[in-house]
């Protein structure tokens, strides 16, 4: 689990069925005294956070897939 800073939105033309309607965000990952750390990620967005907003990006396992359509989704497969 990361803390992040929301940085931007981004628009994909095409999406799995199972991420339909969700916002994908770019975050820039800090540490704890709020400097950047390393690149930014691509995220979906599971609590319609905006530009500027801190959130928790949950990088693996079962957590990170089962806010959207459960277990078996694009996100499960590495």
């Amino acid at each position: 689990m990361l803390i992040a800073r929301v940085i931007g939105e981004l628009v994909a033309t095409y999406k799995h069925p199972s991420h339909e309607g969700l916002k994908i965000l770019m975050v820039q990952p800090l540490n704890l005294d709020g400097t950047d750390r390393g690149v930014a990620l691509v995220a979906l967005d599971a609590v319609d956070a905006g530009v500027g907003d801190k959130v928790l990006v949950v990088t693996e396992g079962f957590g990170a897939c089962t806010p959207w359509a459960g277990f078996y989704n694009p996100l499960t497969w590495r």
